[in-house]
């Protein structure tokens, strides 16, 4: 096996990584398992990889946790998420506050349960000083709907009958204050970004691998950013 680790140049590392973490339930299907474990086995996978990114000096890593689509799912599940997500939170946010990790939660507040909601809010005030890396929960998101709301919370605000700009546009988004994402992976075999930060991906590095969420683990992680480095990223020019 490769050593990604080692060859990584640690000066030009993705200042965002995006992440869809997808796989959860076909990882439980294949261990005879129920979608619920698949999915307590994938949060499972979130610390080692946060020691990782912490370790790379990383700044920001957004996990599609829930999408506006995925209010389709069967409510049972749906329901488990949410107990999942409070089990997360209260049992790791001794370890999520003594690494340095600030969360924040990127997100649509509607349906969301109150104290799942309240949950996240705690987590985020418990963090709020944290600076060696922001875990942003993209929980409840879709990226058009982000934009949507974005737009309509510029026009509520503004003065006069101007034109919204790029970057009025960005203050507005629910990731407003995080840097554009430089790398995104999803997990699963799936080719596709799915709803998820389509303005931050604009010019966003893609990593794609078959490997199950509950299977990724950080010599994965070490392999995307391994991967990324070696793209010539050109922003459009030459």
């Amino acid at each position: 096996m490769k050593d990604y680790k080692r060859l990584i140049n640690r000066k030009k590392v993705p200042a965002h990584i995006a992440i869809i973490m997808d796989g959860n339930g076909r990882w439980a299907k294949k261990n005879s398992l129920t979608r619920s474990e698949g999915h307590r086995q994938g949060a499972e996978i979130i610390e080692p990889l946060m020691d990782a990114a912490i370790d790379m000096r990383i700044k920001v890593v957004s996990l599609y946790a829930f999408s506006t689509e995925n209010w389709l799912r069967p409510r049972t599940e749906i329901l488990s998420l949410w107990k999942l997500l409070d089990y997360f939170f209260r049992s790791k946010i001794d370890m999520i506050r003594n690494k340095g990790i600030r969360i924040k939660h990127s997100g649509l507040q509607e349906r969301l349960p109150r104290s799942t909601l309240n949950t996240i809010r705690h987590a985020e005030h418990e963090t709020r000083s944290n600076n060696k890396l922001v875990l942003n929960f993209c929980l409840n998101y879709g990226g058009r709907q982000d934009i949507l709301q974005a737009v309509n919370r510029w026009a509520g605000r503004r003065r006069g009958s101007g034109k919204i700009t790029a970057r009025q546009l960005e203050g507005n988004l629910l990731t407003a204050g995080l840097p554009p994402v430089d790398l995104m992976i999803r997990t699963g075999g799936e080719y596709r970004i799915s709803n998820f930060l389509i303005w931050q991906l604009a010019y966003a590095e893609l990593f794609f691998t078959d490997v199950l969420w509950p299977d990724f683990r950080p010599h994965h992680l070490y392999q995307a950013i391994y991967e990324f480095q070696n793209r010539e990223r050109r922003f459009g020019g030459l």
